[in-house]
């Protein structure tokens, strides 16, 4: 019956979340896929939006449970415990290889064995819209945007001096969120303010496969704080600082099947900027400057022996400097000119204690004084518009790193509009990915790695009619240098080196429809990709996608059964998949369903109610071997708006 339903998936293309019909208009104005307001029929990138109306209608969930239902993105963890790991794979590629965006700009965790940043360090409720751009956007975007990127967008200013936005809730598990916004537009000003929580207590993040270990639950909170002034001094010229501090506490255990009793870690994050635009009659001026500083501090004392040790503590802190200047001009209606500058320099402190049976382990320390990178990037690219609907863009970047060098990518991009109803398009692109601080300084670092390069090839066609969309992706990457953790079978020796190639290869499939006050949208994700590399002199190749599924697919059908009732349920499915093993083969994780119902009633224009069930046929299933996923669970809540 499964492959029944996998098939028909692929046949009948699919969509994202309910109410996608309003995000493919291809006359929507788009960000990311240009860096200056462009509209969709007009480029030939992949992308997705999600929308404010969207956001709004998932009051109660979190940003990965968002995710977690777009073409193309499997997140590990989206629906576990509150405070575990939560991996974003877009494409099937490595995690590291989506970058996040915060308004534009990229955003790091220089502390981490890679540079991917914790999406769970963001609030929904501060989230205005998300743009996803799909395939190699290294030569706009720099490292790390080999797969794509997630830009999202922070909410501003309010349409009135002041409102006041109020959301709380509770729901299984001892879960209680609440958020409270101020924002307002006067005198050609902005401000925003909020601050919102959670607090849960949880449940066992390990999975008792016995019954009868008693394991203790695993409590979650978070705080976010975050704000934004932006102020216009001309038609010509604006200008704004924003800032976020957000903290995460969580018990953990010891890892799969096993518990810890006081096993916990606490994660800081602080990113604050200015930001300044310049509009001129044919063309605009932009400068970003972003510090992001994150913080993990890990603790297991010697009360509760889940693991390996009897005592750890980890202490990672890291630093990173983000500042861009860039530049669009539109010297005639067909063509737009895009140039640009950018400055990103990472540095960390780290220092990790174990004490087993074997003894104690002091990891290496490292230090910000010298364990730090930098890198300086020029890029630039042109757009050329015709009225026949051809339209092209074609781009390059030239960076530099102070350990490795030069590297230089390239985008090519045409697309084809006919009739205002149906597009082809293309993406030629070229991609990278550097090192992270770790991976080169740590005691399994290596200063001789080379960056991981890209190319990928995309191609497809999407149709658009007054109550109809479809969209259909064919994707291929090819990887070189690919990071990998090496142990030698002699000496024992880790370290990290480059593997030859990883190859990898796809397919998106999504479509949308609507009337009055029914819409119906489905989507279906295909990945497949195979790691080549030396074993013994020999070329071996094996498909490496562990924990992501060959097979997904998503399908919503929504109803506003009256000015004031909204309902809206949500179907996924995936295929079984493998999860990794040292030394040992993969093993197979079996796939399954999961079943969502969301309503809301509008008491009025300032009041609205709502309530997510989720998983409510109550299935059993994991994204990772030996931790939980939630069962059956629901949040429920009222919306103020004053």
């Amino acid at each position: 019956m499964k492959k029944k339903i996998l098939f028909v998936a692929a046949c009948i293309t699919g969509s994202t979340l309910f109410a996608q019909d309003s995000t493919k208009t291809l006359n929507e104005v788009v960000i990311a896929v240009t860096k200056f307001p462009q509209k969709q029929n007009e480029t030939g990138k992949v992308i997705t939006v999600i929308t404010k109306e969207q956001l709004q209608k998932s009051a109660g969930k979190t940003l990965s449970e968002v995710l977690n239902q777009q073409v193309g993105i499997t997140i590990n963890g989206a629906n576990n415990n509150l405070g575990t790991n939560q991996t974003l794979y877009m494409r099937g590629a490595h995690a590291a290889n989506t970058l996040i965006l915060v308004d534009g700009v990229p955003v790091y965790d220089a502390s981490g064995e890679t540079n991917q940043f914790d999406i769970s360090n963001f609030s929904l409720y501060n989230i205005e819209r998300i743009e996803i751009l799909k395939g190699a956007q290294s030569t706009l975007y720099g490292s790390d945007a080999v797969a794509g990127v997630i830009n999202l967008i922070t909410k501003k200013g309010g349409d009135k001096p002041i409102n006041l936005n109020v959301i709380l809730s509770a729901g299984s598990y001892n879960t209680y969120k609440g958020s409270f916004a101020f924002s307002g537009t006067k005198n050609d000003q902005t401000y925003f303010l909020s601050y919102s929580d959670i607090n849960s207590k949880g449940f066992s993040s390990a999975y008792d496969s016995t019954g009868k270990n008693n394991f203790d639950k695993d409590g979650f909170k978070q705080n976010v704080l975050q704000g934004s002034y932006g102020c216009k001094f001309s038609k010509k010229l604006e200008t704004g600082i924003y800032g976020k501090y957000s903290t995460n506490k969580a018990d953990i255990d010891a890892g799969a099947f096993a518990d810890d009793k006081d096993y916990t870690y606490k994660y800081k994050n602080l990113q604050t900027g200015v930001f300044i635009n310049y509009n001129y009659e044919k063309g605009s001026i932009k400068f970003n400057y972003n510090y992001n500083q994150y913080q993990r501090n890990y603790l297991d004392d010697s009360l509760s022996v889940g693991g390996f040790s009897k005592y750890q503590r980890g202490n990672y802190l890291g630093k990173s400097h983000f500042a861009e200047v860039y530049a669009n001009f539109k010297p005639s209606t067909n063509i737009e000119l895009l140039a640009g500058i950018d400055y990103r320099r990472n540095a960390t402190t780290q220092n990790y204690l174990s004490i087993s049976s074997f003894g104690p382990f002091q990891s290496l320390p490292l230090s910000e004084d010298s364990i730090k990178t930098n890198q300086v990037s020029t890029y630039a690219s042109m757009n050329l518009k015709f009225k026949n609907g051809f339209n092209t863009e074609l781009g390059g970047r030239w960076n530099y790193h102070n350990i490795f060098g030069n590297n230089f990518t390239y985008s090519f991009n045409p697309s084809y509009f006919i009739k205002n109803k149906f597009k082809i398009f293309a993406n030629i692109s070229s991609a990278y990915r550097v090192p992270s601080l770790y991976q080169l300084y740590s005691e399994f670092g290596n200063k001789k790695l080379h960056p991981e390069t890209t190319t990928g090839i995309e191609g497809g066609m999407q149709l658009l009619s007054k109550n109809f969309t479809a969209r259909v992706v064919l994707f291929y990457r090819n990887s070189k240098d690919v990071f990998a953790f090496y142990t030698d079978p002699v000496t024992y020796v880790s370290y990290y080196i480059n593997e030859d190639k990883q190859k990898d290869n796809g397919a998106e499939a999504d479509v949308s429809w609507h009337s009055d006050k029914i819409s119906a949208s489905a989507n279906y994700t295909y990945v497949h990709g195979k790691i080549y590399t030396k074993d013994f002199s020999k070329d071996t190749a094996y498909n490496n996608l562990y924990r992501r599924p060959a097979h997904t697919f998503n399908i919503t059908v929504s109803y506003q059964t009256s000015e004031n009732l909204f309902i809206s349920t949500h179907f996924k499915t995936v295929n079984k998949f493998y999860e990794g093993q040292y030394a040992a083969a993969p093993y197979q994780i079996n796939g399954y369903y999961t079943l969502d119902i969301y309503g809301e009633y509008k008491l009025d224009k300032k009041c609205k109610l709502f309530i997510d069930f989720q998983n409510i046929t109550n299935q059993k299933y994991f994204d990772l071997r030996g931790f939980n996923s939630k069962r059956f669970n629901f949040n429920a809540g009222v919306n103020l708006n004053l």
